[in-house]
């Protein structure tokens, strides 16, 4: 069964958005997003589409953006803040921080859901992230595929079920062809 994890103040929802002004823990979430305005190349947000790529590959979605980029060792992705140069895997990581802690005691493992279009170099990321925040990493799931889960669909008898994704700016579809709960 699944569980909304709420924060101090009930609320269910956190803003992928991270800012990083001040020195030491960054401030995530709905408190990060109300920076934004006031410190755009300090608040990162959708950095998802950065994970596990080059700088020249994300330069173009860069220039489009606030973000100012620096390249690491590896001509991996770095963004430029006022704490310093983070990677994407380091920033998805100060979300997944947020969300081990509301979640609080001893977690098991964690099933983490990537964008259906994401490559091997975009999954392994996001799991170096939630090994960065803590968490071990049981499975990574299309977020289809997870939605498909979360509403139930994996119980039934048998059929055919197309699952849309309309997310942010994409759309993804996922056909599942399910068989005695398979």
């Amino acid at each position: 069964r699944s569980i909304v994890l709420p924060d101090e103040s009930g609320d269910v929802m956190l803003p992928s958005v991270v800012n990083y002004t001040e020195a030491g823990a960054p401030l995530v979430g709905v408190r990060a997003l109300a920076l934004a305005a006031q410190h755009p190349a300090d608040t990162l947000m959708s950095v998802k589409r950065f994970m596990g790529r080059g700088s020249k590959d994300a330069s173009n979605d860069a220039r489009r953006s606030h973000y100012r980029l620096a390249e690491g060792d590896e001509g991996l992705v770095r963004f430029v803040t006022s704490s310093g140069a983070l990677s994407p895997v380091e920033v998805s990581a100060d979300i997944l921080r947020v969300l081990r802690q509301r979640a609080g005691g001893e977690i098991d493992g964690a099933v983490i859901t990537v964008p259906a279009y994401f490559d091997e170099a975009q999954r392994q990321a996001t799991k170096d992230a939630a090994t960065l925040a803590g968490l071990r990493v049981l499975r990574l799931l299309n977020e289809p595929t997870a939605a498909a889960v979360a509403y139930g669909l994996d119980n039934a008898e048998q059929g055919v079920i197309a699952v849309y994704d309309l997310g942010g700016g994409t759309f993804d579809i996922s056909i599942l062809r399910l068989h005695k709960g398979v």
